[in-house]
């Protein structure tokens, strides 16, 4: 009875895990509204979260990995540079703009956006194929229009209040962004948020291959992005008193936003993801929207409209969807022969697949991937692109005719494909 209590306590750990990640990256959300009501500038803010997530993972990256880091060569560390700049100070900049300018919300339903501007950008530059002939094709592409839809929905349509419950708790004190022109500038501001993101990405992605030490290449990126940040903001905050830090929300904020988002949380995204999977990982993104909503209506007196609700409902629609179909395309992929799986992989920027060179043959149900997990990466920590062991069953079974159809077509895919990004 007790092993048997056990066994369950620590298959719901991975679940329980991931329920503390998307709180914690809700409550960043809450706390940049606070920092930016406090009058903080927001350059200042992502400033100082990338100091204080760069002490806190330098010392981690340093013992974990100082037996199995390669060489750092001048090409890693300019893979880093642009990671940095791309999926760190740029990134982060344009999304606490867009959170000032609209609504905590507005700003969490926004980020669901990710898979579909990845897969558009994929398909662009020729990075991945549409496979429109396979079920996983067709599937990112009605995913992809369901988020665009909804996104275009929440950004323009408003409709009447929702009133769930009512609250006279204003930590803003009425401090709340005007509607109108700063919602459309401020859903612009996210969209390139999360083109900046996606790119950051996948050079994070290429460089993971040359130095594939996961926590070193999230203290590069740390360090990179504090250097940009820090030069940033001082060349549009240069007054010494913009920059001082009491015992106040200001330092709360910097601290909460550098070391639990930045740092705790980027060691349970690993956990989870060495564990579970991407596709498992992913699944919970929506949840920091549902947590959001209700720590912004009750705390921060935002009102619910039909709109927005709307188009966060039809937002996490079109990401499950998306995530349905790369689930399916991952596992195709897992099941191809393993040299033929590395180079499917190898053409999609969603899922790139490696073989160790000491992986046992016998072990072929375990592949190591490296995923591009569509993960909130503006408002939480830095992005894992390493090595992950992703498990058959994460995926649900398919039928054997289903499997053979998908293995014909991605053969077909191969023999038919004019370039191949190495």
């Amino acid at each position: 009875m007790t092993g048997r209590i056990s066994n369950c306590l620590q298959s719901l750990k991975p679940a329980t895990l991931m329920v503390m990640y998307q709180a914690a990256m809700a409550g960043l959300n809450i706390f940049f509204k606070l920092a930016s009501k406090d009058g903080m500038s927001m350059k200042i803010l992502i400033a100082y979260r990338f100091l204080f997530a760069t002490a806190f993972i330098v010392p981690i990256a340093f013992f974990t990995e100082r037996k199995t880091r390669p060489k750092l060569t001048s090409a890693v560390a300019f893979q880093a540079f642009l990671s940095g700049l791309l999926g760190g100070s740029m990134c982060q900049n344009l999304y606490a703009e867009s959170l000032v300018l609209t609504s905590a919300t507005f700003a969490a339903a926004m980020v669901n956006l990710l898979p579909a501007i990845t897969f558009v950008l994929a398909v662009t530059f020729k990075l991945e194929k549409l496979a429109w002939r396979t079920s996983a094709g067709k599937a990112k592409v009605v995913g992809t229009i369901l988020c665009i839809g909804g996104a275009m929905v929440l950004t323009f349509y408003k409709g009447v209040v929702i009133n769930f419950w009512s609250t006279s708790v204003d930590l803003l004190n009425g401090h709340v962004a005007s509607q109108g022109s700063n919602q459309v500038l401020g859903a612009i501001l996210m969209v390139l948020c999360c083109v900046s993101t996606v790119a950051g990405l996948i050079i994070q992605a290429k460089m993971m291959k040359n130095y594939p030490c996961p926590y070193s290449t999230a203290a590069l990126m740390m360090m990179w992005g504090a250097v940009q940040s820090v030069a940033f903001a001082l060349c549009v905050e240069r007054h010494p008193t913009a920059w001082k830090l009491g015992w106040d929300i200001r330092l709360l904020s910097a601290v909460y936003a550098g070391i639990v988002c930045g740092g705790v949380s980027f060691t349970i995204m690993a956990w989870c993801l060495q564990t579970r999977g991407p596709v498992f990982v992913s699944v919970f993104n929506p949840l920091m929207l549902v947590m959001v909503a209700i720590a912004g209506s009750l705390l921060l007196n935002e009102k619910l409209h039909v709109g927005s609700v709307v188009g966060a409902v039809v937002i996490v629609c079109g990401l499950y969807v998306v995530l349905w179909g790369k689930g399916k395309e991952l596992k195709r992929i897992t099941k191809l022969p393993s040299s033929e799986s590395s180079r499917e992989a190898d053409k999609s920027v969603g899922n790139i697949v490696t073989n160790p060179t000491d992986e046992d043959d016998n072990n072929v149900h375990r592949r190591s991937t490296n995923s591009l997990i569509v993960e909130d990466f503006p408002s939480g920590g830095p992005m894992l692109l390493n090595d992950y062991a992703f498990h058959d069953d994460t995926v649900t079974p398919e039928s054997n005719k289903d499997e053979e159809e998908d293995i014909e077509v991605a053969k077909e895919e191969r023999a038919s494909a004019n370039v191949i990004v190495s």
